[in-house]
């Protein structure tokens, strides 16, 4: 009998595509930091540390894990963004990983923890999730440079196509549990592409194509999604077979939307489905021939955190059920639920499930300033739909958080979005690190005495409109989306002032 299939490459490449999407992550968000949740940001981490302690005391500080605990200012809160760039530099050369890759959780975790609305989206938990696992999926040494020829404990490897599969499934699952026709009548990518909230330019002409072939994208999408998923657990050559397809619609999703480095980590997760006679033969040779191969975790180590993991994973995948189904299987579950909530500040194992609900209309936000209250200026968004005839970008693995938050503005109301208020204040503030986050500034000299927010319909053009006018939006009549604010009475008019809570956001993506 053959010995089983060896995964001494994906160990090799595996830590150090995980610091290469931390490098993505710290990057981007330490050009934006200082705006959204700096001292003059919009929603300022200084003010929602005081709350979580004047809530909660000295638990406050496992509740909300960061080391901003120490120092909240801006300067501190851009060295953590550098520290992350610069250590996952050196992970990504293949020093000193599983020290380096535990820095990085730990700083990332300190970043999500006080980033509120703008660091509540699944890829930043995802990759949480997944960076705490590869601490131990690489050589538990903090020598100088890893050897090849390293194999984690297959606990790991499985814990890490759990994740996988989670994420998969899971985004197939609810797309069908929560009754949105659209998902079952195979219509939904119908309205997709023009109404996610960064479209690029090639959704613009795929979302032109036939009704018939949106369907067949759609059923296609299920499969890998449902179907797909289950090869992971097929052996071998089912597990190069869910590689494919699940690399396949990433560089779809990749093609058609700005969805950060979500697509780059779901491709990296991929590693641990491809063992090592299907990697290029030069690769191979120099991940088996290691003299001596590097230590790994010590049974002691990995056993308690694969159980913990484990026994986290139960409840989240009980949420996959049927609503009916998982209502029976909670109650005997109850203790598993407790410990979720008493880990749930680390981050450790989340719930995973993207467009539950497709959005069928598009309501997009114009943010307008005035020095008389009577002629008004738009402010310009680098990246959101605004001027109809300036195409959309690509601009990931980049997440301009700012324009992400004003998708989500647009179709949960004033209301719904406690934020907003903040951001037109600091509007009228002339806040610089806010301005920063803006393409375009109307107001170089001093800042506005009014600010409001309107907000219209956006469609695509259809290709006969597009090719005559150069517009690659049609823009409907537009209505206050709340209102406005006036420098002079620092509240909004004709609205009492609101007063800025600061609950602590669930992952909304």
């Amino acid at each position: 009998m053959g010995a089983g299939p060896t995964y001494r490459v994906a160990a090799l490449l595996f830590p150090r595509l995980v610091g290469a999407v931390y490098l993505m992550a710290f990057a981007s968000l330490g050009t934006q930091v200082a705006g959204l949740v700096g001292a003059h940001g919009i929603l300022p981490a200084a003010e929602y540390l005081r709350w979580v302690y004047d809530q909660a005391g000295t638990a406050g500080y496992y509740l909300v894990p960061t080391l901003a605990w120490l120092n909240d200012g801006d300067a501190s809160l851009k060295l953590l963004c550098s520290a992350g760039v610069g250590l996952a530099l050196v992970v990504m050369a293949g020093v000193a990983e599983a020290p380096g890759l535990a820095a990085l959780w730990l700083l990332y975790l300190s970043l999500v923890s006080v980033g509120q609305d703008f660091l509540s989206f699944q890829w930043d938990v995802l990759l949480l999730e997944v960076g705490f696992l590869a601490i131990f999926a690489a050589p538990a040494s903090a020598g100088v440079r890893q050897a090849p020829g390293f194999e984690p404990s297959p606990a790991i490897v499985w814990l890490l196509r759990l994740v996988l599969f989670r994420l998969m499934f899971g985004s197939g699952t609810v797309k069908l549990l929560s009754g949105d026709p659209t998902w079952r009548d195979l219509s939904a990518l119908t309205y997709h592409y023009e109404t996610q909230p960064l479209p690029t330019p090639a959704a613009w002409y795929i979302h032109q194509l036939p009704a018939a072939f949106h369907a067949l994208s759609c059923a296609v999408m299920f499969a890998v999604e449902l179907g797909a998923s289950l090869l992971i657990f097929a052996g071998v050559r089912g597990r190069r077979g869910a590689v494919v397809a699940f690399i396949g619609l990433m560089l779809i999703i990749a093609l058609t939307g700005n969805y950060t480095f979500f697509n780059v980590l779901a491709v990296v997760l991929c590693v641990w489905l491809i063992d090592d006679s299907a990697w290029p033969s030069t690769l191979r040779a120099f991940a088996t021939t290691a003299e001596c191969a590097p230590r790994a975790w010590p049974g002691w180590i990995v056993r308690p955190v694969a159980v913990v993991i484990v026994l986290l994973t139960i409840p989240a995948m009980v949420r996959l059920l049927p609503r009916p189904l998982a209502a029976v299987a909670a109650p005997p579950l109850a203790p598993l639920f407790a410990v979720e909530r008493a880990l749930a500040p680390l981050n450790l194992v989340n719930h995973y499930g993207l467009f539950a609900v497709m959005t069928t209309e598009r309501p997009e936000i114009t943010v307008e300033g005035s020095l008389d209250g009577v002629t008004w200026r738009p402010y310009g968004f680098k990246y959101k739909p605004g001027d109809p005839r300036r195409p959309p970008t690509f601009v990931a693995p980049h997440q301009p958080r700012l324009d992400w938050q004003m998708w989500f503005a647009a179709l949960s109301g004033y209301d719904g979005s406690p934020w907003f208020a903040r951001f037109e204040q600091r509007l009228i503030e002339g806040s610089p690190d806010v301005l920063a986050l803006l393409a375009e500034n109307p107001f170089p000299d001093r800042p506005p005495r009014f600010v409001r927010a309107r907000v219209a319909g956006y469609q695509f053009s259809d290709r006969a409109t597009g090719w005559r006018t150069g517009a690659w939006w049609v823009v409907g009549e537009g209505r206050d989306f709340g209102p406005a604010i006036a420098r002079e009475a620092a509240e909004v008019v004709g609205h009492s002032s609101r007063g800025i809570t600061h609950p602590r956001p669930s992952s909304a993506w």
